[in-house]
């Protein structure tokens, strides 16, 4: 028996006794755990799972050991990834600082850093927000203004972020800064770590459309940060920035943590659309040939998106994304709003409830996802902004 073989064998025998019957489902809303304690889980498993997981290192499983992970070959990562997927595991983890900030500290941050804030990220002890855009510099990121002035031995902070996800919830923010208002925009830009629990620094939920409040805005007033949590570079945070957009557009980081679909898994309907489809049809069939052709291509981009993302992860050289994660993105983006519109065609009025006993509790759900999907594929860089990036650095067109 080769050693891959023992490994996936081990694994699987391992996932039969460890992973909770409860986290062999799909995820419920506020089930999912994206670090620290402010925001808690409401399945108990949940806390199993991930506590089990992260003594064997496999919520990042990529990761070296010294900083939380299981330092697992590309080729061990697959076999693990599809013993999970085989049993439909959920991930034990997830947030900011799993998929984003830590694969860009594993290449950016000093040594201090990263075993500083890269264990507890792993153990699911710290969650993290972002703040990159702001009232005035959205897709413009480079145009931001909060400001760092430098006072000695540490930075002066005063600004605001915009749609800063979870920060009401969050521990600590990675944030871009101007520290040199004189040089061209892309650059005099830093990159600081610093928690929320910090003098000055104070949050403001934003109501959004679906009557649901992911997102905040977030203010500093003369918020002190030790340069000790500077990352890289003074000036020379467009980099980090752009390293950690990479990452998050990517979604590899998320197929760590077993999590195979990202956003598409999280908007699965209560069945499969052709189950989904007769059972609002009250029918055995679906007669209506234009919508079983747009079941059938729906399932087969989602599964082709899959495959691609786990061969892009098979054939990489290196574990850092480049330009082409933008083409990810904008596949995602449009993949998640098309199967919510396919769902909505497929319910009919049913999928337009707010609130009342004439709709099922999913079928709101589904209904305010609608809604809210309408966002993704502004948020994380607009699909404008990934067709400019694919257009540049992917097939390298002129400007």
């Amino acid at each position: 028996m080769s050693d891959l073989q023992a490994f996936r064998q081990d694994t699987r025998a391992w996932l039969a006794e460890n992973c909770p019957a409860a986290m062999r489902t799909p995820m419920l809303p506020g089930e999912d755990i994206v670090g620290g304690s402010k925001r808690r889980s409401s399945n108990p498993a949940a806390y199993i799972w991930l506590q089990r997981m992260a003594a064997k290192g496999w919520t990042v499983p990529t990761w070296p050991v010294a900083y939380g992970g299981a330092g697992l070959s590309k080729a061990e990562f697959l076999i693990l990834l599809e013993e999970l997927q085989a049993i439909h595991a959920r991930p034990p983890l997830g947030g900011m600082g799993l998929t984003m900030l830590g694969p860009t500290l594993l290449e950016y941050g000093t040594e201090d850093q990263k075993l500083k804030h890269l264990p507890p990220i792993a153990r699911g002890e710290t969650a993290w927000c972002q703040g990159y855009s702001e009232p005035g510099a959205g897709s413009d990121l480079a145009s931001l203004q909060t400001k760092a002035e430098d006072k000695g031995d540490y930075y002066l902070v005063n600004g605001s972020k915009i749609w800063t996800s979870g920060a009401d919830h969050a521990d600590w923010i990675f944030c871009l800064v101007r520290t040199d208002k004189q040089a061209p925009k892309h650059e005099g830009i830093s990159f600081l770590l610093f928690s929320m629990e910090s003098l000055g620094v104070t949050t403001v939920p934003i109501v959004l459309l679906n009557g649901r409040s992911p997102f905040c805005q977030t203010f500093f007033n003369n918020v002190q940060v030790p340069k000790t949590d500077l990352v890289h570079k003074v000036n020379q945070g467009w980099s980090v920035a752009k390293r950690l957009l990479q990452h998050e557009r990517s979604g590899l980081a998320a197929l760590a943590s077993a999590d195979s679909a990202g956003p598409l898994d999280r908007i699965k309907p209560e069945l499969a659309l052709p189950d989904l489809a007769r059972h609002y049809a009250q029918r055995e069939g679906i007669e209506d040939q234009a919508l079983r052709d747009d079941i059938t291509r729906s399932s087969m981009l989602k599964r082709a998106y899959l495959l691609t993302q786990q061969r892009t992860v098979a054939e990489s050289e290196a574990n850092t994304p480049g330009p082409a994660t933008s083409i990810f993105k904008y596949v995602e983006a449009e993949l998640v709003k098309a199967q919510l519109e396919l769902q909505l065609r497929i319910r009919g009025t049913q999928g337009l409830g707010w609130e009342g006993d004439n709709f099922t509790a999913k079928e709101i759900s589904m209904g305010r996802l609608w809604l809210e999907s309408k966002a993704i594929s502004i948020a994380g860089g607009s699909n404008e902004i990934q067709l400019n990036i694919i257009a540049k650095r992917v097939l390298g067109l002129p400007d």
